[in-house]
């Protein structure tokens, strides 16, 4: 396996070794350069997979080489900025250019193996999200309500409004947010989504703005997604005071980070979905009323299943076409039979449980065609049931929101380990989760790869 490489730029030997030799014994290979002509000269023959770049050198200065890197697209990889002079000033202006992040000097081992980390970290996640742009999936279905909501995705795409996605769970809300993304002039830039247990451990303000600490900068989500989108996931799920939080966000389109003392422009556009009616939760005081009245200048339904049944067919192909190149399933076609069964099922998973189902029956099948019996037997296992499940599902119900919740996530996310083989790629592609949010999940989980 190769190791990532790290690039040191700065003036001075002692600094350069002692950065080197702290690196070295964590595992990376590390290059040193003394000047930004020999720094030049390193990326060009071997692209680095982060850059420690110190500011302040004599002749061409770190700004000038960051700006010129950007500029000309010469590296595709994090810079962390490092300066023993260092202001509030210089971090942002390093930041805006592009910079991933800050470290004042004097260095710290802890400090600078913290930045290390972060800054390769959210290098392998934006890689994943870069390959996943390239492939746009938009609302499938040729019925009314899907033709109307792919118009609606286009039109909102020429604007930067604040959206509201509502919809039934598993209906297909943030496959509409990445489509409106994909056909936008932001589709260069990323996508991602935020959910509550995302958030949890560090709070909403650190993980969207960033924090700034004993002179190290921690650039939060709006930084990394600079010029992209931010889709919070279950808006109504968060608590009020982090709704609040959100809410002085769009109303002031600027933020702050944690502990800094500069703002920066809201770059990003923001887009939320919602299973539960908001006006309900704001009457109930769940819900904040001025951040309810932001999000709904502009709010997008997107229909339960039940409401196009005859897209199922179109679905069904479309989710066989799916797995079948994405994860080398043997291709099975259903029977006509089968078929319209499905188109009189009720679905109250929507297209989410649809999907679960043509990968169940393209996993446990043998034969080349999908019969009305296997379909039968498939829904048959989604049906309430007497047993062990029914047991545990009681014991569920008589839980609070918040424990049952984890209870369920954590057996969730077993089922699907063990479903991979402890794969944590594999996991992170099929439970929709990017690497770093799986983690941060299976950690508060206390779940480890490793178990069974």
């Amino acid at each position: 396996m190769s190791r990532e490489s790290i690039l040191i730029v700065d003036d001075e030997p002692a600094i350069r070794n002692l950065v080197q030799e702290i690196l070295v014994d964590e595992g990376y290979a590390v290059q040193v350069a003394e000047s930004t002509a020999a720094a030049r000269q390193h990326a060009h023959a071997e692209p680095p997979d982060l850059v420690l770049l110190d500011i302040w050198m004599p002749g061409e200065d770190g700004i000038s080489l960051l700006k010129d890197w950007q500029g000309n697209q010469e590296i595709d990889c994090p810079v962390v900025m490092m300066s023993g002079h260092g202001t509030v000033e210089t971090a942002v202006e390093a930041t805006r250019l592009g910079a991933y992040g800050f470290i004042e000097k004097p260095l710290t081992t802890a400090k600078l193996l913290a930045s290390v980390r972060d800054a390769l970290e959210h290098s392998q996640e934006r890689m994943q999200q870069t390959r996943k742009r390239f492939v746009v999936e938009e609302p499938v279905g040729m019925s009314v309500q899907m033709r109307t909501l792919r118009e609606q995705a286009r039109k909102l795409a020429q604007h930067d409004n604040v959206v509201l996605i509502t919809g039934e769970s598993g209906a297909g809300k943030k496959t509409f947010a990445r489509y409106v993304h994909a056909v936008s002039a932001r589709q260069g830039h990323e996508f991602i989504v935020l959910s509550e247990g995302d958030f949890s451990e560090r709070g909403l303000a650190r993980e969207l703005f960033g924090s700034e600490s004993d002179g190290a900068v921690t650039p939060g989500i709006l930084e990394q997604c600079r010029g992209g989108t931010v889709l919070v996931d279950d808006v109504a799920s968060i608590p009020v005071q982090d709704q609040k939080i959100l809410s002085r966000l769009i109303e002031r389109g600027q933020y702050g980070r944690v502990g800094g003392q500069g703002q920066q422009s809201l770059e990003s556009r923001i887009m939320v979905t919602t299973r539960c009616n908001l006006q309900t939760e704001v009457q109930a005081g769940r819900f904040d009323a001025t951040l309810y009245f932001q999000l709904n200048a502009v709010p997008i339904q997107v229909p339960a299943l039940r409401e196009h049944l005859k897209d199922v067919p179109g679905l069904l192909h479309h989710f066989t076409d799916l797995y079948c190149t994405r994860e080398n399933y043997p291709y099975r076609k259903f029977s006509i039979a089968a078929q319209n069964l499905l188109l009189h099922y009720d679905w109250p998973g929507n297209v989410r449980e649809l999907g679960n189902l043509v990968q169940r029956l393209l996993i446990l099948g043998i034969s080349d065609e999908i019969s009305v019996r296997e379909v039968e037997a498939a829904l048959d296992e989604n049906a309430p049931q007497e047993g062990p499940e029914a047991t545990w599902r009681q014991r569920l119900y008589q839980l609070p929101l918040r424990e049952a919740r984890e209870s369920f996530e954590r057996d969730y996310l077993l089922h699907q380990l063990r479903l991979v083989e402890g794969n944590i790629s594999k996991l992170s592609r099929r439970v929709g989760l990017e690497r770093t949010h799986l983690y941060r999940k299976l950690r508060a989980l206390g779940i480890t790869p490793k178990e069974p």
